[in-house]
């Protein structure tokens, strides 16, 4: 016998189901809990990550100050706890790229730097916070792959002798113009505007929902978030098992 919380699950998931069959124009904007489904540690969580064996917290080893001036530890911390390549897609990747492909979904807006998203089959993807796949000389301007980096040992350099740095957006920096730009009209412009797998904690990425205009917001979280009274439909839970249950 099904309890009543699973049961009110199951009618939120038929509410969505019905809001994305009528629908032809949705945006997603996913969080880190997108990604813990495929195995990739959300390292703001408490997993024990803070107390490991890191001097710093991560936001502080995360941060262009620190990058700057402890480059080494920055890549000791990043290697093992950034670097995440056999992570692979998971049923929500899945779904989404499913729902762009039938012309339903208009884009992924992502504060991810996994690149699963694109490994899932999503074309049009607005990387927030940049790609661990992506790295480059900050002298030459040569481009490098994120398995260079993991095999290289203390700071990567390029041929040129210049220091390589992953196009991730780190604390103390800014969003690309152009990516923030593209983002903000995806969302003004949406009819359904469907968050998944964050805490919209992390600014100024949460802050890209007050521009959306619609009546159909939908949050996905497994746990409670400060934005939850402003969203038409709420559903507590796992973002993969979720969208999973979509039929597109």
């Amino acid at each position: 016998m099904k309890s009543e919380i699973e049961i009110e699950i199951e009618m939120k998931i038929k509410k969505l189901q019905e809001m994305i069959t009528a629908s032809n124009n949705i945006v997603f904007f996913g969080g880190a809990g997108v990604s813990t489904e495929s195995g990739i540690p959300d390292f703001r969580s408490v997993d024990g990550l803070y107390n490991q064996e890191y001097e710093y917290p991560p936001e502080t080893i995360l941060s262009h100050t620190f990058y700057r001036n402890h480059t080494e530890e920055f890549y000791r911390f990043y290697r093992a706890k950034m670097l995440c390549l056999t992570a692979q897609p998971n049923a929500a990747h899945l779904k989404l790229a499913e729902l762009e492909r039938k012309g339903k979904l208009k884009t992924v807006i992502t504060q991810n730097i996994d690149g699963l998203h694109q490994s899932g089959g999503s074309k049009e993807v607005l990387e927030l916070h940049g790609s661990v796949l992506r790295n480059y000389c900050e002298s030459c301007r040569k481009s490098y792959t994120a398995e260079y980096i993991l095999q290289s040992e203390s700071v990567p350099t390029c041929t040129c002798g210049g220091k390589i740095k992953p196009d991730v957006v780190l604390y103390e920096e800014g969003l690309n113009d152009e990516t923030l730009r593209k983002a903000i009209s995806y969302i003004a412009n949406a009819d359904i505007l469907i968050i998944g797998g964050t805490s919209l904690a992390v600014y100024p990425a949460a802050g890209l929902i007050d521009y959306y205009r619609g009546n159909k917001l939908v949050l996905i979280n497994k746990t409670a978030t400060p934005k939850d009274r402003m969203a038409d439909l709420v559903i507590q839970g796992s973002i993969g098992e979720v969208l999973g249950q979509i039929q597109v």
